[in-house]
């Protein structure tokens, strides 16, 4: 299971297994963006995912992880990742970045999405979560070349442009038996490029980006992470595997045959 780099690698069948933890992980997301509106209380958006997850059969591999209290980390404005859901009241133009993972048969999936509830404040928020979107497809598409996990940073970097700030010292990660396993994922380019991209590996891709500073801090509750200077922020994630044949996006209802094949990346028949 394990390469030359201590990565956790899998089994086409593990793969298959780990693509039913995608998919409850996307149905509580979709669910919890379905409820995204003004007046919803961050709470009431997880209790929403809970039950899917619930329902489906799974577990949350949020709730109790180093004791995280909720199924969900919910992140409004300035808040980067890790926003605990609570009784705070969403607004008109909010950016809202709602992570979450589902665990099913001990096979873990994790992803991200960020959206604005209703009309946005400005085109500056439009452009944040569309460059980070844009920045996390990227990334993943990277990973087609087979070449090393920094090529994914690269990528990211090279697709943000220099048009936001990426967020200093949080990163993706590998992902499977557990929801963070070795590698990191860099979001920027580094000296070392990481180890190389070969069939089973599964990595969760996720670029975080703010309008402002590259520089956070972290709350009194220790897990809520702020931008210092107050900016707005997005967060992307997908949780990906790589086949012999091609790339497989977990927790992507089609796989991500529409966002890569887009790049010029075709996503194989499953």
């Amino acid at each position: 299971m394990f390469g030359r780099d201590r990565v956790e690698l899998k089994t086409p069948e593990q793969i298959r297994a780990m693509r039913r933890a995608g998919l409850l992980t996307r149905a509580a997301l979709d669910a919890a963006r379905d409820a995204l509106r003004p007046g919803v209380t961050t709470d009431e958006l997880d209790a929403v995912a809970a039950e899917v997850i619930r329902a489906g059969g799974g577990t949350s591999n949020f709730l109790g992880y180093h004791g995280y209290p909720k199924t969900l980390c919910i992140s409004v404005n300035e808040v980067v990742v890790h926003g605990i859901p609570g009784g705070r009241v969403v607004q008109e133009g909010d950016v809202v970045s709602i992570d979450g993972g589902a665990v099913v048969d001990g096979w873990h999936g994790d992803s991200a999405f960020t959206q604005i509830v209703g009309e946005p404040r400005d085109a500056g928020d439009e452009e944040l979560v569309e460059i980070t979107r844009q920045a996390m497809w990227r990334g993943i598409a990277a990973l087609d070349r087979r070449g090393r996990v920094g090529d994914v940073g690269a990528a990211v970097e090279d697709a943000v442009d220099g048009r936001l700030a990426i967020v200093d010292g949080y990163t993706g990660h590998g992902i499977g038996t557990a929801m963070h396993q070795a590698p990191d994922v860099l979001n920027h380019r580094d000296r070392d490029r990481g180890p190389k991209v070969r069939p089973g590996l599964c990595l969760a891709v996720e670029p975080m980006c703010t309008r402002g500073t590259t520089e956070t801090d972290v709350l009194a509750d220790e897990w809520t992470v702020v931008t210092t200077d107050g900016s707005r922020a997005a967060h992307w994630e997908h949780t990906v595997a790589v086949l012999p044949e091609g790339l497989w996006v977990l927790t992507a209802t089609d796989g991500g045959a529409a966002e890569l094949g887009a790049l010029g990346v075709t996503v194989p028949a499953q």
